[in-house]
């Protein structure tokens, strides 16, 4: 259960993320809450997900999932580069995020 909340924790701070970029393009009371939401609901599954896990392994995996989310994101709807080196570097953080987990 302590891995599914921490995939849960990372996509939370996925959306984070997204949050801050949409807060900085509105800046209205809605984006400012939905920004508080999911980095609370992150903080709060990480939470949960650090009572069984090591808290390197679940920091590293929450920071992995956070970081190339939110370059997915960036891409898919704020128009960022989609360059293929970028992509490559993003499959390196998810292949260590995926490695960590095999020897957590």
């Amino acid at each position: 259960m302590s891995w599914i909340f921490l995939i849960i924790a990372g996509t939370f701070e996925m959306l984070g993320v997204g949050s801050i970029n949409r807060f900085n393009l509105k800046k209205d009371k809605q984006s400012l809450f939905l920004l508080f939401l999911t980095f609370g609901a992150s903080f709060v599954f990480l939470y949960l997900a650090m009572k069984t896990l090591p808290m390197g392994v679940s920091y590293a995996i929450w920071t992995g999932i956070g970081a190339a989310g939110g370059a997915v994101l960036g891409m898919l709807f704020y128009g960022e580069s989609k360059d293929w080196r970028r992509i490559i570097f993003i499959g390196v953080i998810l292949g260590s995020v995926i490695g960590l987990k095999l020897i957590g």
